[in-house]
Formats: C-alpha cells, sequence, structure tokens
C-alpha cells in the first residue's frame, strides 16, 4: 500500500480555532495546556514534562517527514494559544497517486478548559472538510478505544457510522497498561455521507 509523501496542508481556519500545521515551536504553549488538567488524559498519552513533549512533538514531525501522518497544532482562535494536537493518520493512497482515497483523524487531544466549548467539534469538521472536498477522499476513519464512552459518544456526534470493534487492535494509551492491548471501536464517514454530516456538523457549529 503506497503512502501520501508529504501532503501539504495550509492552515485551517475556523471562528474557534485553527489548525496550524505542528512545528517545533508549538512546544512549550502545548506543555502549558497538556498540564492544565490531567485527569482528562485517561486513554491517550500526553507528555508532562519539556523532555517528553520536545521528542513527543519531533516524533510527530518525523512521522510527516515519513508520509504517514499530518500533524496540526490546534490554536485557540482568541488567545492565539495552543489548546492541543490533533492530525490525519493511516494516509491511503493508490500506487503512484498523488492524494488519498482515504485517511484517519485521530492524535486528538485537548487542554481541559477548551473541552466541550464546540472547539473540537470545529476541528473535525474543518479537518473533515479538507479531506472531502480538497483531497476527494472517499473515506475517514475515526477510532477511540472501546472503553472510552466519552470519545465514542462524541464520534456519533459528528455523525460517524460504528462499524464494530476490533479486538486486541493496538496498544493501550492508558498508563500502567503498556504491556496490553486495546480493543478499538472503529467508526467511519464516507463520501456519499458528506453532504449530509457537513450540514449537520455546520447546524452544531
Amino acid at each position: 500500500m503506497a503512502q501520501v509523501r508529504r501532503l501539504e496542508v495550509p492552515t485551517l481556519l475556523g471562528r474557534r480555532v485553527h489548525l496550524e500545521p505542528l512545528a517545533l515551536s508549538h512546544v512549550e504553549d502545548a506543555l502549558d495546556a497538556a498540564r492544565e488538567d490531567r485527569s482528562t488524559y485517561v486513554y491517550v498519552s500526553v507528555p508532562n514534562d519539556i523532555e517528553g513533549m520536545t521528542a513527543y512533538v519531533a516524533g510527530l514531525l518525523s512521522e510527516r517527514d515519513d508520509g504517514g501522518a499530518i500533524p496540526f497544532a490546534q490554536i485557540d482562535a482568541t488567545s492565539g494559544r495552543v489548546v492541543g494536537m490533533t492530525r490525519y493518520m493511516t494516509i491511503r493512497s493508490r500506487p503512484g497517486g498523488t492524494l488519498p482515497y482515504a485517511v484517519e483523524i485521530g492524535g486528538t487531544w485537548l487542554r481541559a478548559s477548551a473541552q466541550r466549548t464546540g472547539l473540537n467539534t470545529e476541528a473535525k469538521y474543518l479537518l473533515l472538510h479538507h479531506a472531502f472536498e480538497e483531497w476527494r477522499v472517499v473515506r475517514v476513519d475515526l477510532k477511540t478505544d472501546d472503553r472510552n464512552e466519552r470519545s465514542k459518544a462524541a464520534i456519533v456526534r459528528l455523525g460517524a457510522t460504528f462499524e464494530g470493534v476490533l479486538r486486541r487492535w493496538q496498544p493501550s494509551m492508558v498508563g500502567g497498561e503498556e504491556d496490553r492491548y486495546r480493543d478499538t471501536a472503529m467508526f467511519s464517514m464516507i463520501d456519499d455521507q458528506w453532504p449530509s454530516r457537513r450540514g449537520h456538523l455546520e447546524s452544531l457549529l
């Protein structure tokens, strides 16, 4: 399966959030966001020290350079500060293709005060809009730990379709479960659904 190499995506601008291509310059703001209230990061691994956050961002940039992901800093449109991260990942294209036919939206985390503010909904809208309308993908994947009821409800609220649970699909991201594998709840949105889902998301915004 061929991977798209270094797709360039501009800053995606919304009213509440700007999705800015991730850079090492975001590290300090991201660390401040990650330290706000760590109790919300049960199912995602978010560093809480400068060395860890620097390595985390550098790893995402390396993955970007290899064509495996396109990471973004989520910027609060009012304050201009980093409030989290998200990314395109699992990018798939046909051999020789210049654009992907399918991607995953994931790797998302937000500081506690930015959660339940509509910011995440707008960020997902921006990513879905770019994937379906600029790249013309036929499918977008969204997935989460099957135990994460809050995340599953949020994905359903976007209008994604639940496809089932993949047992022991990937390593757990829960602290203390480094040697365990999680069951992953899989969701998707396809191109035929996008026009109605776009209207739904725009009504939410």
